[in-house]
């Protein structure tokens, strides 16, 4: 998968080139040209003989499984949906600031820096929800609590050498967007703020994954809805418009929501019983609604 993603990107970079500049397609080449790249993934994986034992085919025993499956997507969606909706929003109500066109730049900019950053501690995620999973099902709670620690070990290096990295390139980093100064001397001014982000989203996508992987999707669903609508997207509008911090007063309620979301996670990993949770997991396991051959 590692290297058919490579693939995909050295695939991706000449054709958008190619759409975007030599046959002026601007930005509708540009999504020819990502859709294309993810065709190519399907295309092996549906024809490579590595993904042949894991290839799945249709069933009518999937129906079985369904309303198991939607008790945790719609809560898993609800966690990511909540939190990337919160930050739409956020792009959204800069076109109320005075100067909508400078400060929506500057906040897109910004989003799409943590945008580049999220894919690190996202994967550290996903991985932290497959192996607790798979340790709770097997009934190793040890090694969940070990997994949770090695995972945030990993999480804490890359955070910290993004952020610093970030923090010393931040009067030129605007460079890689636009030529604009007044774009360049506001970004400059709000690196700090997009470090402190980089830092807590990187613990909470974290924390976020380990609940992933512990079935408490809808514990995250709840705890995002909470922390970005009623506490994030309101301190937002205060300090934005009626403290008149402009895009600093926006991120900043962002970064309170970001906050409050990271500190109910941890809460909620540090006092959970993963012996009762591996117990649990196992219970579940085996009380599948699968024939018995499987």
């Amino acid at each position: 998968m590692v290297w058919t993603s490579v693939a995909s990107l050295c695939f991706n970079i000449p054709l958008s080139w190619a759409l975007i500049f030599k046959f002026e397609l601007g930005g509708n080449g540009a999504a020819m040209a990502i859709g294309s790249s993810y065709w190519l993934n399907v295309i092996y994986l549906k024809y490579s003989t590595a993904c042949q034992k894991t290839r799945p085919y249709f069933s009518k025993d999937v129906f079985l499984l369904l309303p198991e499956f939607f008790q945790f997507a719609i809560p898993s969606a609800g966690m990511v949906c909540l939190r990337w909706w919160a930050v739409e929003l956020i792009i959204l109500l800069c076109g109320l600031l005075p100067n909508p066109q400078l400060e929506t730049s500057v906040l897109s900019i910004c989003l799409t820096t943590s945008q580049i950053h999220f894919h690190f501690p996202f994967s550290f995620g996903a991985a932290a929800s497959t192996r607790i999973s798979n340790e709770l099902g097997a009934g190793n709670p040890k090694a969940a609590r070990v997994s949770i620690f090695a995972v945030f070990t990993l999480a804490t290096s890359e955070f910290l050498i993004a952020s610093a990295i970030l923090f010393s390139c931040r009067s030129v980093w605007g460079y890689a967007f636009t030529n604009e100064k007044e774009v360049i001397t506001l970004i400059t001014a709000l690196t700090p703020l997009l470090c402190l982000s980089i830092v807590l989203d990187s613990i909470q996508i974290v924390l976020s994954g380990v609940a992933t992987g512990s079935g408490w999707q809808h514990i995250g669903a709840y705890v995002n809805l909470g922390s970005y609508y009623l506490v994030g997207i309101s301190a937002s509008l205060l300090m934005g418009f009626s403290l008149n911090w402009k895009e600093k007063g926006l991120w900043s309620g962002l970064l309170i929501g970001s906050t409050v979301q990271t500190i109910l996670l941890s809460f909620i990993t540090a006092f959970t019983d993963w012996e009762k949770q591996a117990k649990e997991v196992r219970e579940r396991l085996f009380d599948g609604k699968l024939p018995a051959e499987y």
